[in-house]
């Protein structure tokens, strides 16, 4: 199946969308059409082997409207955006144009109503005749400026498509028509003498009507563009982020190019106050960058050597070398984006209702039309009478409110979210994230800051510098988080790691293979009663410190539990922020980990989530979501790794977190530039906000056609005497549109309900933890035989506050790491003391 876009012109309401939807899917081999009102565009999914892209092309043109293939632009590229300023500049001369004509036809025709005095050319019955020429001449330009009003109504209306053209055009030809024919008659009586008769045509002309209907709907048409234009503004916004040139070392010589020339691989620098070009890495230097255009962060973030930048993220200081790792189309900003313009383009099941009625309504009103003159001739005698509501109920009738109601919303409350670092990818999630009754959180990376570090090490009948080569062996394998802590840990020790062979890893569980010939398995309770390990031994070790919320990783060598790993991973200050935000809500939490449950239960008294469900292989966590929907919970899933994508697919919506893996980023529906547990609230705040704008603008735009259309027709004629004038009709008609649009531009008041407590608690604790100075020495030391030795001494000076030592048999020497102030007699003599001799510190 092939997906294509492609650009659509003459679409003027909801009707023309919804004529175009169906010329489009009666096409064989289409499977999928998406038509946009608001951006002038339509996404077709089709099968090439039966249709092609000019069938297509082809279908659109026979519906009345012209079509194109989407072409392959910049991201930087503004012609879209100059194409709309022409267009909104040739609307408003046409305006201004029209209303210097209307001013003086509405003078004459209405100025008596105030007595408001007129030429005298004018005035009297001798006059009728240049009074309606007159009128006729000032209603002729209007028309003109306007005809295509008439040249798109006509021509949709023959071909059986139409649209809210079709109800203007046909009701000021009415008028005009009947103007017209009035002047002809009264010209006739004039002639024949019969000036009574003359004069009572003279005072049922239209002229005034017909220019006032085409004039206000231009107003009308002018304001909602200008509106429209407004709901797009995040995605300009974003647009205008890119940079348009990069300054890149070539032969050492540096060279400014264009940002979109750069190519993977290039190195560029970025100075203070440049912005990124695109996504790379920093290869010298460091600086600091505003990235809040991207995640909605308002602290500039502190960057070195090895760490990434996002492309349209600025300098606030530094000098830096960087790698160019993605160019500028495949950049987080084109990224970024592409998913607010496809979002914006999707269509929400809520649309469905606003199509359905726009399909039909134009035909209905000009049938309603229709009767409400055979009933005011038939029941009154009356034929101007009869014209005027039949005119009414044409102009009143506004098919564009309805079509504009869900995606200006849409595409306001999805740029809004990527203003504040919450890309979502469908109108779909939008409304779907509105219902979510429970969201499921994932522990590591989620709740906490998934950066794990070895608190503490604990071995039973191998000493920690044998063990730990050996472990470390077998983690370096592994890209889990857990495995990290456990090689860095090994690297601050200067652990040299033996070789592995035979490496498996168990899902859920841990790690296992063959190191300096010894079978290694590390892991957690679960792994360890699969293999038939008793860690008894460290039973209560490890409870202690999963009460603590310090996660207990088991290592066994050839069968026998030998050590105990103690790992913690921080609670992110934002996390319970984030649960108190959705319990206020009225949402429920669920937290998915695959640790003990006593370390689970730590993170949840902290963090007060509702529920905890531990000891979980990834696969569990599915079966969990999947068992929460069947009670009929909506469910929404956050994680960040690899092993969450399922539960992400599973769940009706899937949040990923901005440090997640790309797959996890792929299998979600909602993705948070920050990795911040925060956001999640704030997308269902945000989706619950857009849904009720969308309810609000569907709610009035239904409700102005029930009680606008009776109201032209006369149903209320006979009970208050009301007939309503077509120019009034007009009036309410523009804006009827132009209020569903501004209601929507109501969403970018939308403001975020996070504090900045835990940020400015952050900060405070960077600022004002005194920074720790680590010392290295190295003691040379004969008389040691053994490792029995070896770990005396290791074991005598590591029980020195401020020491970390690692013994080497083979170097005769202690490795040694000092954190505080400890002098040189003290470690000497720490080792004398137990009948070593020192040679000497370095």
């Amino acid at each position: 199946m092939q997906n294509k876009k492609f650009d659509i012109t003459g679409m003027t309401c909801s009707a023309c969308q919804s004529h175009v939807e169906k010329a489009v899917s009666r096409l064989d081999g289409v499977s999928k059409v998406n038509v946009n009102l608001l951006r002038n565009f339509m996404e077709v999914e089709f099968d090439e082997s039966i249709t092609g892209t000019d069938e297509i092309i082809q279908a659109v043109e026979k519906a009345g409207y012209g079509a194109s293939e989407k072409g392959i632009q910049s991201k930087s590229d503004n012609s879209e955006t100059d194409s709309d300023t022409a267009h909104l500049k040739k609307m408003k001369q046409r305006l201004i144009r029209s209303v210097l004509f209307l001013i003086p036809l509405f003078y004459i025709c209405m100025g008596h109503m105030i007595n408001a005095p007129l030429p005298k050319f004018l005035t009297g019955r001798e006059n009728m005749m240049l009074l309606a020429l007159t009128q006729l001449l000032l209603t002729i330009p209007i028309i003109a400026l306007n005809f295509h009003f008439f040249r798109n109504g006509f021509r949709n209306l023959l071909r059986r498509a139409p649209n809210m053209d079709s109800l203007i055009a046909l009701g000021a030809s009415a008028a005009f028509i009947y103007s017209l024919y009035g002047t002809y008659m009264s010209a006739y009586h004039i002639g024949h003498g019969n000036l009574s008769e003359a004069h009572s045509f003279m005072e049922n002309l239209y002229y005034e009507s017909c220019g006032m209907i085409l004039t206000l709907i231009t107003v009308g048409k002018f304001l909602e563009a200008k509106s429209k234009r407004k709901t797009s503004d995040a995605v300009s916004r974003l647009i205008d982020l890119a940079p348009k040139t990069a300054i890149i070392l070539r032969d050492d010589i540096e060279t400014e190019i264009l940002a979109s020339e750069i190519a993977v691989g290039d190195i560029f620098l970025l100075k203070a106050g440049a912005s990124v070009p695109c996504d790379g890495t920093i290869l010298e230097g460091s600086c600091s960058v505003d990235q809040s255009a991207l995640t909605g962060e308002s602290i500039p973030v502190e960057k070195s050597v090895g760490d990434t930048l996002m492309s349209a993220s600025v300098s606030t200081g530094g000098f830096v070398k960087c790698r160019c790792d993605r160019a500028e189309k495949d950049s987080t900003l084109s990224r970024i984006i592409a998913l607010v313009e496809d979002a914006s383009a999707s269509k929400a099941p809520i649309a469905r209702l606003a199509d359905k009625i726009s399909g039909i309504f134009v035909p209905v009103v000009i049938a309603i039309s229709l009767i409400t003159a055979g009933v005011w001739i038939a029941v009154t005698g009356n034929f101007p009478a009869a014209l005027t509501a039949a005119i009414s109920v044409l102009v009143i009738s506004c098919p564009c409110s309805l079509g504009l109601a869900t995606p200006t919303a849409i595409m306001v409350g999805t740029g809004k979210g990527a203003q504040n670092g919450i890309l979502i990818k469908s109108a779909e999630s939008l409304e779907t994230a509105h219902h979510i009754t429970t969201v499921v959180l994932d522990k590591t990376g989620t709740c906490t800051e998934g950066k794990p570090s070895v608190q503490d090490v604990y071995t039973r009948n191998i000493a920690e510098s044998e063990l730990l080569p050996l472990v470390g062996a077998v983690e370096v394998n592994s890209s889990h988080p857990l495995a990290k802590s456990i090689t860095e840990y090994c690297g601050i020790k200067n652990i040299t790691l033996s070789d592995c062979t035979y490496y498996t890893e168990t899902p859920g569980g841990g790690i296992s293979g063959i190191a300096d010939g010894r079978k290694i398995l590390v892991g957690n309770r679960r792994l360890m009663e699969q293999h038939g390990t008793d860690i008894s031994f460290f039973a209560d070790r490890a409870a202690k410190s999963a009460e603590n919320g310090g996660i207990p990783l088991y290592i066994a060598v050839d069968g026998i539990a030998e050590g105990i790993l103690i790992i913690a991973d921080p609670v992110k200050p934002t996390s319970k922020e984030a649960v108190l935000s959705l319990k206020k809500m009225g949402i429920k939490t669920l937290m998915l980990t695959g640790d003990n449950h006593k370390t689970a239960e730590a993170v949840r008294n902290q963090l007060e989530i509702d529920d905890v469900c531990a000891d979980l292989l990834p696969e569990d966590k599915t079966r969990i979501i999947r068992e929460l929907q069947s009670c009929g919970e909506c469910v929404a899933m956050t994680g960040d790794g690899i092993n969450d994508a399922p539960a992400l697919a599973a769940a009706d919506v899937g949040i990923a977190v901005g440090a997640g893996q790309d797959i996890a980023i792929e299998s979600a529906n909602i993705v948070l530039m920050k990795n911040d547990l925060r956001d999640a609230a704030e997308a269902i705040r945000l989706s619950r906000a857009t849904i009720r704008n969308i309810k609000q603008n569907l709610f009035w735009a239904l409700i102005y056609n029930s009680l606008g259309i009776p109201l032209a027709a006369g149903v209320f004629y006979p009970i208050f005497g009301w007939q309503l004038n077509p120019m009034f009709g007009a009036a309410a008609m523009s804006l009827s549109s132009v209020c569903v649009v501004t209601n929507a531009l109501r969403l970018n008041f939308f403001r975020s309900e996070k504090s900045n407590t835990a940020e400015l608690m952050t900060q405070e604790i960077n600022i004002t933890e005194p920074e720790v100075k680590i010392v290295k020495k190295t003691m040379m030391i004969e008389g040691m035989m053994c490792n029995h030795c070896t770990g005396m001494v290791t074991k005598l000076l590591n029980a020195i506050e401020g020491v970390s030592a690692e013994v080497s048999l083979e170097d005769k020497c202690a490795y040694i790491e000092l954190s505080g102030d400890v002098s040189d007699d003290v470690l000497i003599k720490t080792v004398t003391d137990a009948g070593y001799e020192v040679k000497g510190i370095q």
